[in-house]
């Protein structure tokens, strides 16, 4: 069939062929004597025509190169509009038949529950009304309780703090339990999320830091306390006799290993743990210790400490897929075990009917448990973890670090670092289109933030850690939205410059979802010290220009330069500036994608309006990723492209394109 589609073409004429079209256009850089981004056509493809669908993923790279005119590069001859999208259609009809027949190409059986899952799915287990341990991750800490995603609705006033910037706000007694300490934090996938599979392994080392802390846990001396299921999962029976306890303590465990394991339990598991329960039973220990002792060796367990893609098939099951379903499906929304409501659909086969399906999408985001979703996909989604580590120069941005009543030096990061995850949660909770992400007509700020925007010397009350934030109306667009927040500003610039190239970095990841490969060994870093630059009589941008000579690097460049240099009016920490230091104007123009031609932010984001689908893609990729524990590939673009089609008749509304993501063929397993 491949080869019957390739001489087909000859119908269209020489001009119209896509071996032709590869052959004029893409060969001289991609096989004819250069290899540029180690992609060689005319060995992969023009001997073998039939390759063309064997590598499905450079397949896809190939169709979205040539659908976002990045390829042929700007400088080079280009193709009419007809040839382009004639070829297009030509790479589409092959990747389909690809796919057809390899549908599925990153698969990731099984993946281990991250540090965040971990913590959430004790707690949810054992009700606790506080975290097991400390968790700085938990950025956006909620002190007034106004996540309530049921009412639709954000209040225009929160009360909020920053934990990954003030640590005292989740160390010390009060938050966590006495006695417990985390595992290292896992990391993240590089472009992506803490919760692939392929990079959360499981050392002998670390299995037994598990076994440790399932241990410490259930053995806190707040645990009883602070555990509304203590009573009814650990603590004697009054009168009950001996024989009966052995009974009960049985019936107990059955009732855990069906939310520990998220699956209908089979005699042969419940027995097992049984036997460690009457191991400690008949040795004299009580009834609670010997619970203690049974239930933290189930902690343990790879199935409770791992996530199946498939269930279990060595034991039976009314609906084994179902329940993998329903984990898949809690760890995306929750980042925790799925309820009862879940576990009874999945045992009845019921879960996997759209329908069903899509009715439990929409309690679970009416759910307050959907704040770890929001707590962990938004902060990763836009990296704002990197603020951490953002650190101005003291000296020109002195007014960047304030004291706090206990004598410690405060960062306006914390601050700054709010407003964007605020916004998240609005788009969320209100369910407005996801453009608004990037050109919302509202934001959050605080008095201190407020008064940095504005360059006010009195900026406020500082605030560090009950931070009140009030939703204000957007009327300039330099203003608002995640890429155009002094968070960003900040964490994507030195001590003393901003770094264009480093910001469209971030936006060519972020926002549409297509990094740029890492920059050669051997090229020289630009001064650090922007008066240097300045004392030269250069611009950043002309620096920049003069800096790119490899060319190599050329086509990175030509795609992450424009994005970078259109936030240039904002200074190191995310402040408006017309001009340099020297007094040499800002020059923020520039074109998206060969099509787009701006001037300044505002076109910018009216550019990036225009191509509101391609964003949509990119978002709907991020989130696919994320829900799936694995990287996105050209197997899925079925999938993608029918989460944004569908999306696209609600005007791109946030918790639709959830629920076309979890009724997706790719996380369906459909």
């Amino acid at each position: 069939m491949l080869l019957c589609i390739w001489a087909s073409q000859s119908a269209y004429g020489e001009e119209a062929s896509l071996h032709a079209g590869l052959e004029q256009y893409c060969f001289r850089c991609h096989g004819d004597g250069k290899v540029k981004g180690k992609v060689d056509l005319v060995k992969s493809f023009a001997a073998r025509p039939q390759a063309l669908a064997m590598d499905l993923n450079l397949m896809g790279k190939i169709v979205r190169a040539l659908a976002d005119g990045e390829m042929p590069p700007e400088d080079e001859k280009q193709p009419t509009d007809a040839q382009r999208s004639r070829w297009i259609a030509q790479l589409d009809s092959i990747l389909e038949e690809g796919l057809a027949r390899q549908p599925a190409l990153t698969r990731v059986p099984i993946r281990r529950m991250n540090r965040f899952q971990y913590n959430n799915a004790v707690k949810e287990l054992f009700d606790l009304a506080r975290d097991p341990f400390a968790l700085p991750e938990r950025t956006l800490h909620d002190y007034q309780g106004y996540f309530q995603p049921s009412t639709g609705k954000m209040p225009e006033s929160v009360i909020v703090g920053n934990r990954a910037m003030g640590k005292s706000q989740f160390l010390g007694a009060g938050n966590t339990l006495p006695g417990v300490a985390a595992f290292p934090r896992d990391n993240r996938a590089e472009h992506g999320f803490d919760n692939r599979g392929d990079h959360l392994t499981l050392s002998p080392v670390l299995m037994e830091s598990f076994f440790a802390l399932s241990q410490s846990i259930v053995n806190s001396s707040e645990f009883p306390v602070h555990s509304r299921t203590w009573k009814s999962m650990f603590v004697t029976p009054d009168g009950m006799p001996i024989e009966e306890l052995r009974s009960e303590g049985k019936r107990r465990l059955s009732v855990f290993l069906r939310r520990a394991f998220r699956k209908d339990v089979t005699g042969e598991v419940v027995a097992l743990y049984h036997r460690r329960f009457l191991q400690q039973f008949e040795e004299g220990k009580t009834f609670t210790a010997s619970m203690k002792a049974a239930i933290s060796a189930a902690m343990v367990s790879p199935r409770f400490l791992y996530l199946y893609s498939a269930s279990d098939q060595e034991h039976e099951s009314p609906a084994p897929d179902d329940f993998a379903l329903g984990s898949r499906l809690s760890f995306f929304l929750w980042n925790s075990i799925p309820d009862d409501t879940l576990l009874d659909l999945a045992s009845l086969g019921h879960l996997r009917d759209p329908s069903v399906l899509g009715e439990q999408v929409d309690r679970m985001i009416n759910d307050q448990r959907l704040k770890n979703f929001c707590d962990s996909f938004a902060l990763q989604w836009l990296k704002l973890d990197q603020m951490v580590s953002a650190l101005p120069d003291n000296k020109r941005f002195r007014d960047y670090y304030f004291g706090g009543a206990n004598g410690m030096i405060y960062m306006v990061g914390m601050h700054m670092m709010l407003e964007p995850l605020l916004l998240f949660e609005t788009v969320l909770i209100e369910n407005r289109p996801i453009m608004e992400l990037v050109d919302p007509n509202f934001t959050y700020r605080s008095e201190r933030l407020r008064g940095w925007y504005e360059h006010l010397e009195e900026q406020g009350r500082a605030g560090v850690t009950r931070i009140t934030f009030k939703r204000e109306p957007i009327t300039d667009r330099r203003w608002g939205g995640v890429i155009t927040n002094a968070a960003l500003m900040t964490m994507t610039a030195s001590p003393l410059r901003t770094k264009p190239i480093t910001r469209g970095a971030w936006l060519a990841s972020t926002i549409f979802n297509d990094p740029p490969g890492p920059p050669p060994a051997e090229v020289p870093e630009i001064e650090e010290d922007d008066e240097k630059i300045e004392a030269q009589g250069l611009t950043l941008r002309d620096k920049v220009k003069k800096h790119v000579t490899n060319p190599q690097c050329a086509a990175c460049h030509r795609k992450i330069d424009p994005l970078g240099f259109a936030l240039e009016n904002y200074d190191p920490v995310g402040r408006w500036r017309d001009r340099y230091r020297s007094g040499l104007p800002i020059d923020s123009s520039g074109t998206l994608f060969n099509r787009h031609a701006f001037d300044g932010v505002i076109g910018f984001k009216d550019a990036l309006r225009a191509e509101e689908d391609r964003f949509a893609k990119a978002f709907a990729s991020h989130l696919l990723s994320y829900a799936l524990g694995r990287k996105v590939d050209a197997g899925d673009r079925i999938s993608l492209d029918r989460i944004v089609a569908n999306s696209a008749n609600d005007n791109y509304r946030f918790r639709t394109m959830i629920k076309e993501v979890v009724l997706s063929p790719s996380f369906t397993g459909r």
